[in-house]
């Protein structure tokens, strides 16, 4: 019997147990089914127990306008070729094979086989920011996550961050990579600053979503999607602390300690092509003399 009404399913669980204690015949003169109805009900209500009996489903096992097979099998074997969209998929099945389906076929097709990208409905929306002109030190911070394998299979994570302006840096590891952390992150390097930073840019990942974003007193931005260059300076400094200090068999007490050394030698006596050989501290200092 196929119904969407809900009280059908307590009213079988109820015919199955007046069943049990008074027949089946009396049952289904009671309720007015047949006694076969009453019959799978009891074979149902053994298997489910003393719960409402769901119905089936109403949906047909097969449809006439349903695609061929191998039509289904090339609409994978294409998607699976090189991961490209589903339109994509759809001109090539139309351009080199002739197979004339429809966009939404497509589509149904790969989601069908869980091929598709949904959007995670917990997700919200980041609100777009200008990026700003690095014209003083903290106009535009850039922060970011370097991910380091240990021993056992497990990471520990470095949060950076560095001022576009002043190419100031500082750096910090932790066990986690997590919103928590990267607001106490952002905590400790404005205490360290000698500045205060205005806007902060981070990539999308998960630890700067829009929770990172409500508990920051700064303005946040994030990078465009798969744009690294975006962050091109901090990128660029991720890649010369891993070069420059070895993180090799990383442990979290280690490396701070390790990152506390090296930001003082970086901050205050290394030179930086893109500061006409001066240093950062340098740098900060002269803009605060001339404002």
């Amino acid at each position: 019997m196929y119904t969407n009404d809900k009280k059908q399913e307590r009213v079988r669980r109820d015919c199955a147990h007046f069943a049990k204690q008074h027949g089946v015949r009396c049952a289904a003169r009671r309720y007015g089914v047949s006694p076969g109805t009453v019959t799978k009900w009891c074979r149902l209500s053994r298997r489910y127990g003393h719960v409402p009996i769901p119905a089936k489903s109403s949906r047909p096992k097969c449809s006439p306008r349903a695609l061929d097979k191998t039509v289904v099998e090339k609409i994978i074997d294409i998607r699976l070729e090189h991961n490209r969209s589903a339109e994509v998929v759809h001109k090539r099945l139309k351009g080199e094979y002739g197979v004339n389906v429809s966009l939404s076929s497509v589509k149904r097709t790969l989601d069908r086989h869980n091929l598709l990208r949904k959007r995670s409905p917990w997700k919200r929306l980041h609100v777009s920011q200008p990026r700003p002109e690095a014209l003083k030190p903290g106009d535009l911070v850039q922060v970011d996550t370097i991910h380091l394998m240990k021993n056992d299979g497990t990471r520990v994570y470095i949060f950076t961050c560095l001022d576009v302006y002043s190419r100031w840096a500082y750096a910090r590891s932790y066990e986690r990579s997590n919103t928590r952390n990267a607001v106490h992150f952002l905590k400790r390097a404005q205490a360290e600053a000698l500045f205060t930073f205005n806007m902060i840019q981070s990539d999308n990942g998960p630890e700067f979503s829009t929770h990172f974003t409500e508990r920051i007193p700064q303005q946040h931005r994030h990078s465009r999607v798969r744009r690294p260059n975006d962050n091109a300076h901090l990128e660029r400094f991720n890649r010369t602390l891993q070069t420059e200090i070895d993180l090799r068999w990383p442990q979290v007490s280690d490396i701070n300690r390790k990152l506390k050394t090296y930001l003082r030698w970086y901050n205050e006596e290394r030179h930086h092509f893109g500061l006409n050989l001066e240093t950062p501290l340098s740098a900060i200092k002269c803009f605060q003399a001339i404002d």
